[in-house]
């Protein structure tokens, strides 16, 4: 079945960046429709409190954060599909979307589809996700001031939520299933050196402890000897990496080593000419919903004189 409408924009994914390129698009009368996935809103859906996104001194939640931004860019116009988009053919033009059988046609496409943080797949770490479990550090350490906490990971992310936590916990424990670290040298100095890390060498995290409200701690794991213990933390911090969201444009679209989106620097331009990305699905360095909404707001403005100088050449 087609679509027989050809779209000016279709947007891919409905977080931060998606939603701000919905509300650019829309306000530039593109009459965008967003296909926003069926786990609309993306990271922010699971982040219970947000204190460091402008214009909230009082701080808000995830969900009521997407929510008011989804409000915003449908009344400007942007039109909404929750479902997923299951196929792509970006080799001619105009570029084609499928939802199951049904093909979407546009002129052009901003790709906001976002990255997923890496977990262990414990059950008890998602019953305690936004209890003292987080995957985001500058997101939620301010939140484990004077407690203890554990940070999982033995990268560079690992190194830097340590660090970034001291600013705020008593202790950070950095729990790392090996006996070497796979961080950058001088991250790995910053870590051995600071006085409020201890490294705990050898471990898995086998589950996470809790009283129903809240972590109590972890049971380690040895990986050496088997032996089992339990460790008493009020935090736990994931960073084992995230990953991107991109096998939909696996060998379409250009991507780094890690299935990044490669986009022209200083711009959300892909190597298609007319394919636009922001937000996290580009971003390995940052990943913040504020960074999220600015690189939104460049792929809609990229689009809009992109679509402009299309038109006057036919």
């Amino acid at each position: 079945m087609v679509d027989k409408k050809l779209e000016n924009v279709i947007i891919i994914g409905s977080g931060p960046a998606g939603l701000t390129a919905g509300v650019y698009t829309a306000r530039a009368r593109l009459n965008p429709l967003m296909i926003e996935g069926e786990e609309a809103g993306g990271q922010l859906m699971i982040t219970t409190d947000v204190e460091n996104y402008p214009g909230f001194e009082h701080g808000v939640t995830g969900p009521d954060l997407i929510s008011v931004m989804k409000k915003q860019a449908e009344k400007f116009g942007t039109r909404f599909i929750t479902r997923n988009v299951t196929k792509v053919d970006f080799s001619s033009w105009p570029f084609k979307v499928w939802i199951r059988d049904s093909l979407h046609e546009a002129k052009t496409i901003v790709i906001s589809t976002g990255a997923s943080a890496k977990y262990l797949g414990l059950p008890s770490e998602k019953q305690y996700m936004s209890k003292g479990v987080s995957a985001c550090a500058t997101c939620d350490g301010a939140f484990f001031r004077d407690v203890e906490v554990g940070v999982v990971g033995g990268g560079d992310t690992a190194m830097e939520e340590a660090n970034f936590l001291t600013r705020f916990a008593k202790k950070v424990y950095v729990l790392h299933r090996r006996d070497s670290f796979r961080a950058s040298k001088i991250m790995q100095d910053r870590v051995m050196k600071n006085p409020k890390i201890e490294v705990i060498w050898n471990v898995d995290v086998t589950e996470v402890k809790g009283d129903g409200r809240q972590v109590t701690g972890v049971i380690l794991k040895n990986t050496a000897t088997g032996k089992q213990s339990e460790m008493p933390l009020q935090g736990l911090f994931i960073a084992i990496g995230h990953k991107p969201n991109t096998d939909l444009f696996k060998g379409v679209l250009n991507m780094n080593e890690a299935g990044y989106l490669v986009t022209k620097p200083g711009s959300t331009y892909t190597n298609i000419d007319g394919i636009f990305a922001s937000g996290d699905v580009q971003d390995p360095h940052y990943r913040q919903a504020i960074t999220a909404a600015g690189s939104g707001c460049m792929a809609a403005i990229d689009a809009e004189r992109w679509l402009e100088a299309k038109e006057a050449e036919l």
